[in-house]
């Protein structure tokens, strides 16, 4: 029997072909063509197939989904669809159910306007006037100022920085003892978007060309530059007053950029592992991430000096890999039908692409005498001055709604031993994207989803979209306000300090 698209050939429950027989027609509902939906429905899991990095860790049990009954609910709820809207809601179902925060649907595009819309010019920026140009740029405070947990309620609370005139909201607790403080900083997100910092870069020299221009790149770099250092102040500010453990507050963290890994090394004075990245096997999906790192890397192959091996080393490495992602790769189909462990598959249809800091996961200090070569193989060489800023130890609060970036940074901090993980189970959004590749658009309904292309691996070996599981879990108790439940965190951990001394 020929098929009326090629997708259609990917179905492999026995129902979606029933589909196509006089009998389903006639159960079909009037005025709605099912097949349509069946396509689509091939067509976004073949695409899963190919580029989505996480598909193998969901296809096994340690993922968490049982996809082959997800398949099937979804197959079901397609064929008892009797309208347009009920067959999209399958669709969206079947993609909720992977509980990853960054494969998701995309809104629509709106219909273009009949005639080619004006083009806006852009403001006019001026050196002094710092106040409109960081508001034109977008710089300004989110809604997620406070602590997660309601520490300033709490008696012997000293705030240090209200996280509105500075970056960061910090602050230093007692409970009254002779026990020394705690230092709690909280981090929002792991952006540099505070307004403060655009304001503190807007008049640096770099920010303006010699011919008076601004230039927005400059300034996003000095901006990045600048939110360290603050968290870096924070964190000796904490060393200098004699506090017993730091606090990192990243609940309800949505995540970020690089800064995740990057952060972690101001955190302690040993050597931090960046975690392994991995990049979806599609040439479509990630041969724009390998092209930039070779190119960025050729560009500082002829100053690299006494370090041009590392150099060439790693040109060979995201070369071989790239060559990789066109090579034959094996089927992923079977996760419709059957569940695989994890760590007993020879194919998830990942390539190796170094780390989440770069091509190198770690570089000790002084290992490259060039700045910006050192920076090209491994990115927190960036911050180099400010690593180590505290060396004691460490709390990484996380909830439910930590997510991405933040899930990297508490990742790091676990995997490399810098710190302990409190509160509850992170919520498993993992690795994005690297250099995004661009929805998928189904070919018929026109539903578009944005797929992940990378994954990072911890230290256990499982993907970081699992999550980040705790040290020390903090759960919410029944019948207990925020409050008592940041008492009994803080006990907690006054504990854990008089455990280790």
């Amino acid at each position: 029997m020929a098929f009326p698209n090629p997708w259609m050939r990917r179905l492999h429950v026995p129902a979606a072909a029933l589909c196509l027989t006089a009998f389903c027609a006639m159960a079909q509902p009037a005025g709605f063509n099912r097949a349509p939906w069946l396509e689509d429905y091939a067509a976004l899991k073949h695409a899963l197939e190919k580029r989505y990095s996480n598909l193998a860790w969901f296809g096994s049990p340690e993922g968490g989904v049982d996809l082959p009954a997800l398949d099937r609910r979804t197959m079901a709820a397609l064929e008892a669809a009797a309208n347009d809207e009920d067959a999209r809601a399958a669709l969206r179902g079947f993609v909720t159910a992977f509980h990853d925060g960054h494969f998701s649907q995309l809104a629509s595009p709106a219909p273009s306007l009949p005639a080619k819309p004006p083009r806006v010019p852009d403001p006019v920026y001026s050196s002094q006037n710092a106040v409109d140009g960081c508001a034109a740029q977008g710089y300004a405070v989110g809604d997620d100022t406070q602590f997660s947990t309601p520490f300033e309620s709490l008696p012997g609370f000293h705030l240090l920085a209200d996280g509105l005139s500075q970056a960061f909201r910090a602050g230093t607790l007692t409970d009254g003892s002779d026990r020394p403080r705690l230092g709690i900083v909280r981090i929002p997100v792991f952006e540099a978007t505070h307004p403060s910092l655009c304001l503190q870069a807007w008049t640096h020299t770099e920010v303006w060309g010699a011919d008076g221009k601004f230039k927005r790149g400059a300034l996003r770099g000095a901006v990045e530059q600048l939110w360290y250092q603050s968290l870096a102040e924070i964190l000796r500010k904490f060393k200098a007053d004699g506090v017993a453990a730091v606090i990192v507050d990243i609940g309800n963290n949505s995540g970020g950029d690089d800064s995740g890994d990057i952060a972690a090394r101001l955190f302690t004075g040993h050597p931090v592992h960046s975690s392994p990245l991995w990049m979806a096997q599609d040439p479509a999906a990630s041969t724009a991430y390998f092209d930039e790192v070779l190119n960025d890397l050729h560009g500082v192959l002829e100053s690299a000096g006494s370090s041009k091996k590392l150099v060439e080393e790693s040109i060979a490495a995201f070369a071989a890999g790239k060559e990789n992602l066109s090579q034959e790769v094996c089927p992923v189909d079977w996760v419709w039908h059957e569940r695989r462990q994890w760590s007993s598959q020879s194919c998830r249809r990942l390539v190796r692409a170094g780390s989440a800091g770069g091509p190198l996961d770690v570089l000790a200090p002084g290992t490259v005498a060039d700045s910006s070569v050192a920076q090209t193989l491994h990115w927190p060489a960036r911050i180099e001055p400010l690593w180590g800023s505290w060396t004691g130890p460490v709390y990484v609060l996380t909830d439910g709604r930590t997510y991405s970036a933040a899930e990297m940074f508490a990742a790091v901090m676990q995997n490399n031993g810098i710190a302990k993980i409190v509160g509850v189970k992170t919520g498993g959004d993992g690795c994005g994207f690297m250099h995004n590749p661009g929805p998928l658009v189904l070919p018929n309904s026109q539903m578009r989803f944005r797929i992940p292309n990378c994954v990072r691996i911890k230290a256990d070996g499982t993907d970081e979209v699992a999550g980040v599981v705790p040290d020390i879990p903090i759960l919410p108790a029944e019948g207990e306000n925020a409050k008592q439940r940041a008492v009994r965190l803080v006990s907690e951990l006054y504990a854990g300090l008089g455990r280790k001394n």
